[in-house]
């Protein structure tokens, strides 16, 4: 399908970011968290509208341009025409984080066998790895509902996420927030490595923790 170019149609900071997002796809694509076309990477075009670009649903990341990415408001409403649907799952997930978090303009969520299966642990991220100390010092987690379909979970979600960065959804994977584009991408691929190495290291072994005075010095660091 031939997609019109928007570049004329929107203004250059949204152009901007529809550039930088699209690169964000295919970056999730090449680093393989992508889970076909079911997980999502939004991000808050500027201005008080609260519109956000989220992906056209159908299209696998790797085929994401900045003029197919959708821009709806938070009722899922398209602001610009598009031949493309959005899934409903991502939607309800994304705008419940924009819709309290002016902080953050990008949210990425993945469904990685990495992040899963940490996910499904009753210990969550434990304080084993460098890595660890970051994701530790903005981690929230929220359980498992089933498939994010309905309304009245935005309020849970908003509430276990509250001012942290990243969100271990229990039994389904990796949510991280951050600034811009780059930075939520950087927050998940230290989560997604933290999640690699702590299964790696629990094959092999007995562990050893990370002082938890360091732990509480990330945290302080961390704090706005």
């Amino acid at each position: 399908m031939e997609i019109a170019s928007l570049r004329q149609v929107v203004s250059a900071e949204e152009w901007q970011l529809r550039v930088q997002l699209a690169a964000c796809y295919r970056l999730v694509a090449l680093y393989g968290w992508s889970d076909l076309v079911f997980t999502h990477i939004s991000a808050r075009v500027p201005g008080p509208e609260h519109h956000f670009l989220i992906n056209p649903y159908g299209l696998m990341f790797d085929e994401i341009t900045a003029s197919s990415l959708v821009k709806v408001d938070l009722h899922c409403n398209k602001v610009i025409d598009s031949p493309f649907p959005v899934n409903p799952a991502g939607f309800v997930i994304h705008s419940a984080v924009h819709e309290v978090r002016d902080d953050a303009q990008c949210v990425l969520h993945t469904h990685t066998r990495a992040g899963i299966a940490v996910s499904a642990q009753k210990c969550g991220i434990l304080p084993i790895s460098q890595q660890s100390t970051f994701v530790l010092a903005s981690l929230a987690y929220h359980d498992y509902e089933g498939v994010a379909l309905r309304d009245e979970e935005k309020a849970r979600l908003q509430a276990d996420l509250g001012n942290a960065n990243n969100l271990v959804l229990r039994n389904h994977g990796l949510l991280v927030c951050g600034p811009t584009v780059p930075d939520a991408f950087l927050n998940m691929y230290t989560l997604e490595n933290t999640c690699r190495i702590q299964l790696d290291a629990q094959a092999g072994g007995e562990l050893t923790t990370v002082n938890p005075k360091i732990i509480e010095g990330a945290m302080a660091a961390a704090k706005p």
